[in-house]
């Protein structure tokens, strides 16, 4: 069944994202686990939590959005379900 996905980062979740990440063996790497979903066009990165930790849209793997947190209350709007951890 195709989904229609977004992963939305806020906060710290933003780091989540960071481009060339390096994981110790055995532990498992975030930005290699959001890619099939980057390639579906479904991860943003709120603008405001990646300035507080001095990151910026180059420093995020290939195909996050940066967006404002007002997109993040357009997408729950329209959302048939909402997760949030």
């Amino acid at each position: 069944e195709d989904l229609d996905l977004t992963v939305y980062l806020t906060a710290d979740g933003v780091l989540c994202a960071k481009r060339g990440q390096e994981t110790p063996k055995g532990y498992y790497n975030v930005e290699r686990m959001l890619k099939p979903i980057i390639r579906k066009g479904g991860v943003m990165a709120c603008r405001t939590c990646m300035a507080a930790r001095g990151l910026t849209v180059e420093d995020l793997a290939e195909g996050v959005v940066e967006t404002r947190l007002g997109d993040l209350a357009q997408l729950t709007l329209e959302a048939d379900k909402v997760l949030v951890y």
